[in-house]
């Protein structure tokens, strides 16, 4: 008998978290559709872009959770995850410490979730 897809989905969720605190490109784009974008305060950043950042070694993360319980939606072949995520990144020599709300867009295709946008914004304090 098949899981739950929003448990399948969370488990993909924090298998990429695991890819990125990990630093390994590779790992990271294989969760990646490859028109995957991401949309910031900064703007849109492409695939290419983030996981050369992070094969150069210029971007890495030590730290990346979950805060609370994610909102998992499942529509037939796509699917939405939105939660509070924190995380500690390195940029450019620099620390940074984010409190951020992230929605990821999901699409199964051949059996596997793969995200095919993630929008994040910072989390205002509680």
């Amino acid at each position: 008998m098949p899981g739950d897809p929003g448990d399948e989905l969370a488990d993909v969720v924090a298998e990429w978290a695991a890819a990125i605190v990990a630093n390994d490109a590779e790992r990271i784009g294989a969760h990646m559709t490859d028109d995957w974008v991401i949309v910031s305060q900064s703007g849109v950043a492409t695939r290419e872009h983030f996981l050369s950042l992070v094969a150069s070694g210029e971007l890495t993360h030590s730290a990346m959770e979950l805060v609370g319980e994610p909102r998992v939606r499942i529509h037939g072949d796509m699917a939405l995850f939105t939660g509070r995520i924190t995380n500690t990144a390195h940029y450019g020599g620099e620390r940074f410490d984010a409190d951020e709300w992230t929605t990821d867009v999901f699409m199964r295709k051949d059996g596997r979730w793969r995200c095919v946008l993630s929008h994040i914004t910072p989390a205002s304090p509680d």
